[in-house]
């Protein structure tokens, strides 16, 4: 038996959760699009290309490398969702980059080379939640509380 007495463990903050369930969302979407079936059209995934006619869940376009983008992020926040201060940070620029990519998505010709992740008007609508989403939570919870005033 071990008479080594563990750490108390600190509780995870709203942010920290948050950014901690994002991170595994993102990691569980990364690995669903290598998973045939789950992702229709699994033969014609290419690495990058606007080619690719796989889709996740039949909806989102996706290639190996956007699978690949999903698991960083989630890796990344994972990573990131063990302080606060990180887990916001991961929040906001996470939320900032995919506002970024909802805006290249509406700007680039679906069929042409610039569409190399590949994106289609349903990863546009889910890039702009997710920005929204992202940078709502990074936002809101770690939000400074101030105390209720008193009348005089």
């Amino acid at each position: 038996m071990s008479t080594h007495a563990r750490a108390p463990r600190m509780a995870r903050t709203p942010v920290q959760q948050a950014a901690l369930i994002v991170g595994v969302v993102f990691l569980l979407i990364g690995v669903l699009g290598f998973i045939p079936g789950i992702t229709t059209n699994y033969d014609t995934m290419e690495f990058a290309a606007h080619h690719s006619d796989a889709k996740l869940l039949g909806i989102f376009q996706v290639s190996i490398l956007h699978n690949l983008v999903h698991l960083a992020f989630g890796i990344v926040g994972l990573a990131l969702a063990r302080t606060a201060s990180q887990a916001r940070l991961y929040l906001l620029v996470g939320g900032a980059i995919y506002l970024v990519l909802w805006l290249y998505g509406l700007i680039i010709d679906h069929d042409s080379a610039a569409n190399f992740v590949p994106v289609n008007t349903a990863d546009n609508w889910l890039h702009l939640v997710l920005g929204l989403g992202m940078i709502a939570l990074g936002a809101l919870l770690t939000r400074r509380r101030t105390g209720a005033r008193t009348a005089v």
